[in-house]
């Protein structure tokens, strides 16, 4: 209870915090128009344009309108971006270079989803496979994409795992495409990040302070989104459905910066209510006398006289009728089959867009996922430097062939289903997400590591000394007799198995099948903890 109200009060505090900046930038507005340069507004702002610096033309609201007061969740999104993603970004200044220059990316990513959620915020939520809902999100998608490419683009940069950890950790930002549980998907996202922001810490503990603050002040923004997510979005995005506006005008008032309230005026027409709906249709006449004189030519009509009409022309019995046409027999479609075969009535599929059929609806389409927002890159295999990068290779039919030397590494990176063999005796190899992939190799020096790649298999010709899989789910190693004394380490892995060679022994030519545990039993004995592998008899 005791967290739960410290936890209320520091939401509290940050929206208190963020309205008193904004009624400041307001007044100081209004009573000093020489705090702005060139029509640009103060850094920081709240307003519904964006935050720091938002859009241009920060100047005074004109007579006559009424700033539009933010829904609690963008005030909250504004508190976060001026907390803790503004002390990430002033630290990322710090260390310069490319680290400032992505950490400007993930602002401006920031302030894209900010835009995003501002739309749903004024809108119906659109359908997610329509152009509007992408169009929306293409900004975003973009801004994510930016940060993705300067780790791509500088794979020999001395700071390149700070790099990794930001471009992994970016895709936070995709909860907003997440039902129900955006949240599970940020801390999933998180661990992704940490992988590559302990390898930081664990180089500058002791070295410099300033980049153990810098992956720090990351950290927090992890966290404070989710609590962000948890407080206002626990099943995912919400939309303005009882009365928002269409999503494609939302977003053009917000990029015109259109988003602020008229009140109404004696003089001007346009700041008023919208104008009255049009009135019904006139009622049908089954005698044939034409349609009845339009509303306003009535006199004297009571509000109930419309009613009254229709029961007055149902109690004319068969005169009602007396207006329609008899069908002739070779009209009738149930008495001539060649009528039928000509189908003068549309089908089920071109009666879609009816009013019959559109109360049905159609079957809601596949949601997008962060890795459909992936810019898709042309398949790459180069040597730089001393490194080998192999990546975006996706079906590949013949094997990707590679002759190393003893002091070169090998990245695989976002392959799919390809065989990569590589020749003669490497360093080490690194395979990052990337979905079955074969690797046959036939020796190295060092390891190979293999992070976030399911249904991997790798075959060793001749020495290995260590294999390291974190978070892979099916793998299948086959090892020779000569690397017999290969070390395994597994952390978060399911359905590992190790094929070893046939002993030599009459009759036993096949490889023999060993799986890796994957329950383990923890007790406590002596206040110590003492784990051991589960194993089933039988």
């Amino acid at each position: 209870m005791a967290a739960n109200n410290m936890h209320n009060l520091t939401t509290l505090i940050k929206r208190l915090e963020a309205a008193t900046s904004r009624l400041e930038d307001m007044a100081q507005a209004t009573m000093d128009p020489s705090a702005q340069t060139n029509g640009i507004a103060p850094p920081i702002s709240t307003t519904a344009g964006g935050a720091f610096g938002g859009d241009a033309g920060g100047s005074a609201p004109a007579p006559g309108q009424i700033t539009e007061l933010l829904p609690p969740a963008i005030d909250d999104f504004d508190a976060l971006m001026n907390d803790e993603v503004k002390t990430f970004v002033n630290t990322s200044e710090e260390l310069g270079g490319l680290v400032a220059e992505q950490s400007a990316g993930v602002l401006r990513a920031f302030a894209a989803q900010r835009k995003f959620l501002i739309v749903t915020t004024k809108a119906k939520k659109p359908d997610i496979q329509s152009p509007v809902y992408m169009e929306i999100l293409k900004e975003l998608q973009t801004m994510m994409g930016t940060v993705g490419d300067i780790r791509e683009a500088n794979r020999a940069s001395p700071l390149f795992t700070h790099l990794t950890c930001v471009s992994e950790g970016i895709a936070a930002l995709g909860w907003i495409t997440i039902d129900p549980k955006p949240v599970a998907y940020i801390q999933e996202i998180q661990v992704q990040a940490e992988y590559f922001g302990n390898r930081v810490l664990k180089e500058y503990r002791d070295k410099d302070q300033v980049h153990v603050e810098w992956v720090q002040s990351y950290y927090k923004i992890f966290k404070a989104l989710s609590s962000y997510v948890q407080q206002h979005y626990p099943q995912g995005v919400t939309w303005n459905n009882k009365d928002g506006i269409d999503a494609k005008e939302a977003l053009d008032q917000i990029q015109s910066g259109n988003t602020s309230k008229t009140s109404p005026g004696p003089t001007s027409a346009a700041g008023g209510a919208p104008p009255p709906p049009p009135p019904p249709p006139p009622l049908p006449q089954f005698d044939g006398s034409g349609p009845p004189p339009p509303p306003s030519a009535a006199k004297g009509a009571s509000p109930g006289g419309d009613m009254g009409e229709v029961f007055n022309q149902l109690n004319r019995g068969e005169a009602v009728t007396a207006g329609l046409r008899k069908v002739d027999r070779s009209e009738m479609t149930h008495k001539n089959p060649s009528l039928r075969a000509s189908a003068p009535v549309p089908t089920r599929s071109d009666s879609q867009n009816s009013t019959s059929s559109g109360s049905r609806g159609l079957p809601p389409g596949k949601k997008p996922k962060p890795e459909n927002m992936r810019t898709k890159r042309p398949p790459r295999k180069e040597l730089d430097g001393n490194k080998w990068i192999i990546e975006n290779f996706e079906n590949h039919q013949a094997p990707i062939e590679i002759s190393a030397s003893i002091n070169q590494s090998i990245l695989i990176y976002r392959c799919r289903s390809t065989v990569i063999r590589v020749v003669g005796k490497a360093n080490a190899i690194s395979l990052d997400n990337s979905e079955r992939v074969s690797l046959i190799i036939d020796s190295l020096v060092s390891s190979v590591d293999v992070i976030k790649s399911p249904n991997f298999a790798l075959q060793v010709i001749g020495t290995l000394p260590t294999i390291m899989l974190d978070q892979v789910d099916g793998a299948t190693v086959y090892l020779s007799r000569e690397s017999l004394g290969c070390e395994i380490f597994t952390s978060k892995c399911t359905s590992v198995n190790i094929n070893l060679p046939p002993e030599g022994t009459a009759g036993e030519d096949d490889y023999r099948e060993c799986p890796l545990p994957e329950q383990v039993r923890s007790i406590i004995r002596g206040g110590r903890v003492i784990s051991e592998i589960v194993e089933h008899a039988g």
